[in-house]
Parts: structure tokens; sequence; C-alpha cells
């Protein structure tokens, strides 16, 4: 597999059928790994180092998620073949788990969230088994009663492929402290992909996010949250950028 050295991190430099063919040898090796998928706003809090630096390094699949990191990598003189949004990757994940006999769980996202993207899914893929769901509540993750439930409820249904729609970092967190635990053979960090596919968010229209302008359509359904996010934490990826074209430089 073809891994790069990308600013703080390391892609994957995958196409979407390469990418779902190193997860299904994943699955086959049976060895608790997972997936994240870097945009820009995981390469800003990456920057501040700590835990999430942890989750990256010990990552079995990098992949980019983002026009804007594409731009970057070109820049680079280090192309990456393809953007791979966990919201893309995810109904095509659904559509191999449903031809291969792969079983899925869905943890994540408000109440009801995830039963109504496994049942839109479900009737969208036939045959796709999604063995269970869960909308944990606020705060989970320090309740150590909570945990115990979710923990068990996931080892119980035994699925191959484990959502986890929790926002950056604390899914990708979850998964890290849990996988040897809960014993799934692969497990993602998607995001709002399951918002998406429940119908509860909106996607943005293709031409958009082919052209790098998924922010700017967030924004509209969302500006409360993702004002900050885009306009202010997330600018600070331009500054990153130069930072690690300078270093490029120095290095050859």
């Amino acid at each position: 597999m073809a891994r790069i050295k990308f600013m703080n991190t390391e892609i994957d430099n995958l196409t979407m059928v390469e990418t779902l063919n190193a997860i299904e040898a994943l699955i086959k090796q049976n060895k608790n790994a997972y997936v994240v998928t870097p945009n820009v706003d995981h390469i800003v809090q990456l920057e501040a180092g700590g835990e999430l630096h942890e989750v990256y390094k010990n990552a079995d699949l990098i992949l980019a998620d983002g026009k804007p990191l594409l731009w970057i990598a070109k820049w680079y003189g280090t192309p990456i073949k393809e953007k791979i949004s966990g919201s893309d990757l995810f109904p095509r994940l659904c559509e191999m788990a449903a031809k291969k006999g792969y079983k899925m769980f869905f943890l994540g996202a408000a109440e009801g969230v995830a039963a109504k993207a496994a049942d839109n899914l479900m009737k969208r893929f036939n045959g796709l088994d999604v063995v269970g769901t869960y909308s944990p509540p606020y705060g989970f993750e320090k309740d150590d009663a909570e945990m115990y439930k979710i923990t068990s409820m996931i080892k119980e249904k035994r699925p191959h492929i484990l959502i986890v729609g929790l926002g950056c970092p604390k899914q990708e967190k979850f998964i890290l402290h849990n996988r040897e635990i809960l014993g799934v053979p692969i497990s993602l960090g998607l995001g709002a992909s399951l918002d998406f596919e429940a119908g509860n968010i909106k996607r943005a229209p293709k031409w958009m996010a082919e052209h790098g302008l998924e922010w700017l359509f967030r924004i509209t359904q969302d500006p409360q949250r993702m004002v900050k996010r885009y306009l202010v934490d997330d600018h600070k990826i331009v500054g990153l950028a130069i930072k690690y074209k300078k270093q490029l430089y120095i290095g050859k």
C-alpha cells in the first residue's frame, strides 16, 4: 500500500476501489483494525499533538477527506489519487457488506438517527445486515455504566464493521481505547455520515463537494456550530500548508 508523508500525518494514497479492497483485506485479517479520514479540521487539531496524534499513529488506514488536502498535496508535488470522504465511503461500504455478508453496527448521532440511517440503508442495499444501532447520551464516555452497556452491546452482536459517528476527536478516541475490548475486525469514525444517511442533515450538492465548497454549504445548514470551525479554526490550514512546504524545501 502506498502511504505518503503529508503535513503532520501520513496518507494512504488509494482510490475508492482500492480503499474498499484494503478494508475487506483488514476484515479478513480480523485484528481490530481502524480507519481515520482526515480533513482540514483533523489536520489543524493534529498540529496541537495530544491524543489525536496517538490515534493517527496507530491507524491501519488514513484516507484524505477533502479537496483542500488534495490541492495541498498537489502543490507539494505528491498528488493524492482521490478524495475519500467518509460520507462517500459509508454507502459504498454498506453496498460491499450487503454483497459479501458482513454485519454492521452503527454507534453515534442523536437519538434515533443511527436507527433511521440503518433502516434507510437496509432498504437501499438488499441483504445489508445492520445487527445493532445505538445513540449514546451526552457525556457517555465519562460514565462507566454507560460504557459497559455500549461495549457489551457491540460485543454481543459481533459485527464485522463498526461505524462510529461521534465527531472528531471523540469517535477516534473511542475506537482507539476500545478496539481490543470490542474485537470488531474494522472500525471507522465517520462523523456526520449517519446524519446524512438518516436524512437528518442535507449533503452538499455534488458540484460544491467536487470544487471544495462543501464547507460553505455546511455553514448554511448549521451556522451556529460551523462558522467557528470553518472560518476561524480551519483557516489555520493556510499557515500549516506553508510551514510544511518550507520543511520540504529544507529536506531536499
